[in-house]
């Protein structure tokens, strides 16, 4: 699959979706990639897909004299295709995301962000149906409470490593990372599972014994 074509990161959330995703990682040695439960979708029916761009906040007790400096300098960064993926590495002190962040990326060609943190201004999100996948909501800014250390770098996110550029891919069951060294084989492999857990999806609707269907497909 030509993943510089313009309909790549649409056709995959189509016709893919994160426990496949999983499936085949877990097949191919990659046994850590999804994201903790508790990062959710913030509006029903939200799913996103994309490359990562990565941003590290840590807490701070003072106003900067230049507040937000790092992440406006990544928010007008950002490059189509791309979802943001923040940390705030365990804080919960603030919402790091909101409508007006969701407003700009979206006209950067943004495709979403997931978020191990908090977000803000839901009911605005939710209706511009920016997707957005975070721990919760809170209403205070950050400004003077978390302020962004690093940009594009390697970080955890809900427990998963998550590099500058890899694939995300996030929806109702929740959010998987693809590595980019592993992207082609992964997403190739992917679709080839998905046709099989369709051709077993039919036999397994006329009443066949799954333990005799597993043992011939493979597939559960």
């Amino acid at each position: 699959m030509d993943r510089s074509a313009p309909d790549y990161y649409d056709t995959i959330g189509q016709r893919l979706y994160t426990a496949v995703l999983a499936d085949v990682m877990d097949g191919l040695g990659f046994r850590s990639q999804v994201m903790r439960h508790d990062i959710r979708p913030m509006y029903p029916g939200a799913r996103l897909v994309g490359r990562a761009a990565t941003m590290l906040a840590a807490d701070v007790e003072d106003i900067p004299a230049q507040p937000y400096e790092l992440e406006l300098t990544l928010l007008d960064d950002l490059r189509p295709g791309e979802v943001m993926v923040c940390s705030t590495q365990g804080s919960r002190r603030c919402a790091l995301w909101g409508e007006l962040l969701s407003t700009h990326a979206r006209a950067r060609g943004t495709r979403g962000a997931v978020l191990d943190a908090l977000t803000r201004d839901l009911e605005a999100i939710t209706a511009m149906r920016f997707p957005v996948f975070a721990v919760g909501c809170h209403a205070a800014d950050a400004k003077g409470r978390a302020e962004v250390t690093e940009i594009r770098t390697t970080l955890d996110v809900g427990g998963v490593t998550v590099r500058d550029g890899d694939l995300v891919v996030a929806d109702l069951d929740g959010c998987v990372v693809v590595p980019a060294h592993a992207e082609e084989e992964v997403v190739g492999r992917a679709f080839q599972k998905v046709s099989e857990e369709n051709r077993v999806r039919e036999i397994l609707s006329r009443g066949a014994s799954i333990r005799t269907v597993f043992r011939e497909y493979g597939v559960l």
